[in-house]
């Protein structure tokens, strides 16, 4: 590692809680699909800020519409109205076929904003008794850090050491719809889930399972939440994941690339049935739905409809998954994904090591789990670029033979 780089790293190292664990390498400025180091080096993003990027670093629309936002009002409160707000939110609903919006800041806010709508639907509207109310998860799920969220996490790193879990959750496998069924019971407000679980290490479910998750809550009468932030705004080749099985949730949870990597911004959609149960005091945030967060958040809106997001993740990403699955090595498990959602799974624990290959070649991916790297590119991406860089994915597999 050379001085500079570990200069800053050192400093990181010293500074900041250990709670992740990133790749030696620093991050001085980016753009499109392209991410630069300290000495200028530059390197393909197929992270993209687990999916926060997918319209590119620094897109000059969603940057000029933040600027414009910046010389006039940033932050109001929702003590009182914002002329921003409102046609933002519209926006969003109109994309969403969803009838009112809470906007919040991250998605782990989003996550548990959500948890609240569907108890308070579960006690004003279904009828269940106060402070019984369950939501069944499933496991494997990522939908944030805060306490309440990690308490019903599978995952031993982020839940053990901050117990006590917070009751009224009921965890059953992913990609059961039969175990769904099992678990429902008179008590039961809503049902949280990932259509892709993309920490899990790009997990995606059989082509029926979220129909047969849809015909289960609407028959037991359970919100159907889909937890979207990181599948959805174009990331697997429609709008929102949940489109490629032709379903609609009752609830959305979205963030990340609602900002376009500018902006912490998310928001909780539902039917007016759910959301306008909320009156004033229920719920809130100083920052939520702010002015400059709503400017941004509408600029992101657009480059994803106007420039086809959706349509070239699709066709990028199945031609990035042809690519991958043409690699031929013993260690491969599998290669998965749908659009520019996609895993490349070892059969041994050489995930992360096989990202500093690919970092050598001039690649940035993210491990999960010890055994699968996952690709997510900015969705701009070009069929050139594309190839660059899986040729970068090709060389760092000839250099595992080689080791062998």
């Amino acid at each position: 590692m050379d001085a500079k780089t570990n200069r800053f790293i050192s400093l990181d190292e010293r500074i900041t809680a250990h709670n992740y664990s990133p790749l030696p390498i620093v991050i001085s400025r980016a753009k499109g699909i392209f991410a630069y180091d300290v000495y200028g080096r530059r390197y393909f993003d197929m992270l993209s800020a687990y999916s926060a990027l997918n319209q590119g670093h620094l897109h000059p629309k969603i940057v000029a519409a933040a600027k414009r936002q910046l010389g006039k009002v940033s932050l109001t409160s929702r003590a009182f109205h914002n002329e921003q707000m409102g046609p933002f939110l519209e926006k969003l609903c109109g994309l969403a076929g969803m009838e009112m919006a809470l906007p919040m800041n991250s998605g782990a806010e989003g996550v548990e904003t959500a948890i609240k709508a569907m108890r308070l639907w579960g006690y004003k509207a279904k009828g269940i008794p106060e402070d019984m109310a369950e939501i069944i998860v499933v496991a494997d799920n990522f939908h944030g850090r805060t306490t309440t969220i990690v308490g019903f996490s599978s995952d031993p790193d982020s839940r053990i050491g901050f117990g006590p879990a917070t009751p009224g959750f009921k965890t059953i496998p992913y990609d059961d719809a039969s175990a769904l069924e099992r678990a429902v019971n008179k008590n039961t407000c809503g049902f949280l889930v990932e259509p892709i679980q993309g920490e899990a290490g790009v997990r995606i479910p059989s082509p029926i399972y979220l129909k047969e998750v849809r015909r289960i809550c609407t028959e037991q009468n359970v919100l159907f939440c889909a937890d979207e932030i990181q599948t959805g705004l174009g990331r697997t080749g429609a709008m929102f994941c949940v489109d490629n099985s032709g379903v609609r949730p009752d609830m959305f949870v979205l963030g990340k690339a609602l900002s376009g990597g500018l902006y912490p911004i998310s928001a909780v959609l539902a039917g007016r049935e759910v959301l306008g149960l909320f009156t004033p005091g229920t719920h809130g945030s100083t920052f939520g739905g702010n002015p400059l967060a709503s400017a941004i958040g509408s600029a992101s809106l657009d480059v994803i409809v106007k420039e086809k997001l959706a349509k070239n993740a699709l066709e990028m990403g199945t031609l990035f998954l042809e690519r991958l699955s043409s690699l031929d090595h013993p260690l491969i498990r599998e290669v998965r994904g749908r659009g520019l959602l996609i895993g490349l799974e070892f059969r041994k624990p050489i995930a992360k090591d096989f990202c500093r290959l690919l970092l050598k070649g001039g690649l940035l991916a993210k491990d999960t789990h010890q055994y699968t790297v996952r690709f997510a590119p900015p969705l701009i991406i070009k069929k050139a670029q594309i190839e660059a860089a899986f040729k970068i994915v090709y060389n760092a597999m000839n250099s595992i033979k080689e080791r062998e």
